[in-house]
């Protein structure tokens, strides 16, 4: 049985939210939440991939947040990092969802993110690499991709509603592309020097 608002947690920033009345918690990058409780999961993305997925009978559901499609380093190097990089991060979030009593055949996905909006990359960007990884991951796992919002060239705030499942798409086409774009060449650096210096501290 499912424990009554129970949730997996790697997303410490939990708040109210006005606009919604409700619990809210904000995903930054390389972090999950999982929850089978009535709340709002946040998450601004631009050339990182945010996957929703919910086991739509049971009403859990959980968001990743993610830089790069996968980590070709070695595994035992890879802990305490791994969850920026989708392979991990699709698969801890699917983990975490089945421990909290999702059934796998009930699991359906909504993926948002892989926008072209970092400078200097115009071909073979990293939001087109993350958008076709998840896509042919979750076609591999063979998990229904029942609506998605990817590529473009601007940042989307994402609201994502575990329990029914709705997620709302609210487009950035000005406003803060900038701090976007300042966090994700910050958090790009960071995965550069990672497996030297280890845990990597999160921007807001």
């Amino acid at each position: 049985m499912t424990q009554a608002g129970f949730e997996e947690t790697l997303a410490p920033n939990l708040y109210y939210d006005r606009q919604f009345e409700m619990d809210a918690v904000k995903i930054l990058p390389g972090e999950y939440y999982v929850s089978n409780r009535e709340l709002v999961m946040v998450t601004v993305l631009g050339s990182c991939v945010g996957a929703c997925i919910r086991d739509r009978i049971r009403g859990i559901g959980g968001i990743n947040h993610f830089m790069l499609p996968d980590d070709k380093r070695n595994e035992d190097t890879r802990t305490g990092s791994a969850l920026r990089y989708g392979d991990y991060a699709m698969e801890i979030l699917i983990n975490q969802l089945i421990k909290l009593g999702a059934q796998r055949q009930n699991l359906e996905a909504k993926v948002f993110g892989g926008g072209n909006v970092l400078p200097g990359f115009t071909h073979n960007s990293v939001g087109e690499r993350n958008a076709r990884f998840v896509k042919d991951y979750l076609k591999t796992e063979r998990i229904p991709m029942v609506a998605q919002d990817l590529l473009g060239s601007h940042p989307r705030k994402i609201y994502f509603f575990p329990t029914t499942g709705r997620v709302l798409v609210r487009k950035l086409r000005t406003l803060h592309n900038d701090t976007i774009i300042k966090r994700e060449l910050n958090y790009s650096r960071q995965l550069d020097q990672s497996e030297v210096e280890g845990e990597v501290e999160l921007f807001d």
